[in-house]
């Protein structure tokens, strides 16, 4: 029998990030301390980690330091699950987040939601679950 190759530390994950790319930082950096209410966590200078949750973060990164570069196809999503989906919606709108949906159901996946861009094209998306386990 072999020994299977275990991840250091068994696995244990101290933080995750998320790291999304602006060409205008500031604006980004309001935007998720006034309207998302996020707590800057890490500050780096050029990057600015937000504490979302239980060791949940989002990155935002000045394109002209950062590995990549903003682009305008954004071809991912911050999701963020919250005991209140319709109260956060309310919230949204009263905010006039670019691009708000209007709140739906997804019978399948078992959630309600609502999306949204950020000042630079980014998705985020608000769910509730509407079923146990989903």
């Amino acid at each position: 029998m072999t020994d299977r190759l275990r991840p250091p530390d068994e696995g244990a994950v101290q933080l995750t990030i998320t790291f999304f790319y602006y060409r205008n930082l500031a604006q980004a950096m309001r935007f998720y301390e006034e309207v998302m209410g996020f707590t800057l966590a890490i500050d780096q200078g050029w990057s600015k980690i937000y504490r979302i949750g239980d060791g949940a973060h989002v990155g935002l990164v000045d394109e002209t330091r950062g590995m990549h570069k903003a682009m305008v196809d954004k071809p991912v999503q911050l999701c963020i699950r919250v005991s209140d989906v319709k109260a956060w919606y309310d919230y949204a709108r009263a905010r006039g987040v670019s691009n708000l949906s209007e709140l739906f159901d997804n019978e399948g996946l078992g959630i309600r939601a609502f999306v949204f861009d950020d000042p630079e094209g980014y998705q985020i998306e608000v769910q509730s679950a509407t079923r146990e386990g989903a």
